[in-house]
């Protein structure tokens, strides 16, 4: 007979305090939270409750939830503040409301890709909430996928080789948004300036649990810091890989009124689009997070390419260097 999850992980499958239930459904991350009626004030006790299981958990599910938008967003604030998506159809009076309505004239976009939210920014989110107000009869569920699992499950020896790196992070996903247009390119340069490229850490240290997060995605990342092309390439497809190993997800099936908090710090997601052209429609709220704490940078000298190497006095670039009196002919 096989021994159960709590005996494997180390950990007990259900949790309860200050009234607030903790059911694990997952063996590296997912939990159901019962006991909660998020219409209701929270009391400081059985928030912390909700808090640790985030932590612990990565994701954590509430079922039966009938709450309004008002009340979304003020349990999102119950985490830190709320920010504003640059991109994401969001309510007109509530600019951090997000809300997903897709049908047949308005198909899912960007989401059916692993990521962690908007990590384009200087300070990624914290953590998101999700609920679900309309979702298809048949499909539209949500993978995740434990970083922090996915971490451990590398060998030592690539664990000691990435530890250090940084990886250059940018909103290409949305550059989609954009046309050819003279208007069009002033308008990404200036989401350009607001959201310049970013370098976080390849792998992150939670600021809560203290546990190593593999930090790169598919959809945002774009190369390691001072690498070669090729070797950065080969290196950033070999870890989005672990994403993909089920070991280390868990795929959440929506019902109506279900919210779904996930920890951007330690997780990432996938929406399956797989129900087009039927309606799913969701709000959501992101809580603000902070700077990305990894370990000790690597020396740029250890990862550059061989032939790259020159004396900090040197050119490295050749005598180039923008002409801003050249014209584009």
């Amino acid at each position: 007979m096989n021994k159960c999850a709590e005996a494997r992980q180390g950990r007990p499958v259900t949790v309860e305090h200050a009234g607030v239930t903790v059911t694990r459904v997952g063996v590296n991350l997912g939990a159901e939270v019962s006991g909660v009626d998020l219409r209701q004030p929270l009391s400081d006790k059985a928030f912390r409750a909700i808090e640790d299981a985030l932590v612990d958990n990565g994701v954590i599910i509430f079922r039966d939830q009938y709450i309004t938008s008002d009340s979304l967003m003020d349990f999102g604030r119950r985490f830190g503040e709320l920010t504003v998506h640059p991109f994401a159809p969001h309510e007109e009076k509530a600019p951090e409301l997000i809300k997903f309505r897709n049908d047949e004239n308005n198909p899912p976009f960007g989401t059916d890709v692993f990521h962690s939210d908007e990590t384009f920014r200087a300070e990624p989110p914290m953590a998101t909430v999700l609920c679900a107000k309309e979702v298809p009869a048949l499909g539209g569920d949500t993978i995740y996928v434990s970083m922090s699992a996915a971490f451990d499950g590398l060998s030592d020896r690539m664990q000691r080789f990435i530890s250090g790196l940084e990886a250059v992070h940018d909103l290409k996903p949305f550059r989609a948004l954009f046309g050819n247009s003279e208007e069009d390119r002033k308008n990404l340069q200036h989401f350009e300036r607001l959201y310049p490229s970013q370098v976080h850490p390849v792998v992150r240290i939670h600021p809560v649990s203290g546990r190593k997060v593999l930090f790169v995605n598919p959809q945002f990342t774009i190369s390691i810091k001072d690498m070669d092309e090729r070797e950065s390439r080969s290196l950033l497809d070999t870890l989005f890989h672990q994403a993909l190993i089920p070991e280390y997800q868990f795929r959440h099936h929506w019902a109506p009124h279900t919210i779904a908090i996930w920890d951007n710090r330690s997780t990432q997601h996938y929406a399956v689009n797989d129900y087009y052209p039927q309606r799913r429609f969701m709000e959501r709220v992101t809580i603000r997070g902070g700077p990305v704490a990894g370990v000790e940078p690597a020396d740029p000298v250890s990862v550059r390419k061989a032939k790259y190497l020159v004396p900090a006095h040197a050119d490295r670039h050749g005598g180039h260097k923008p002409q801003r009196h050249v014209s584009g002919n």
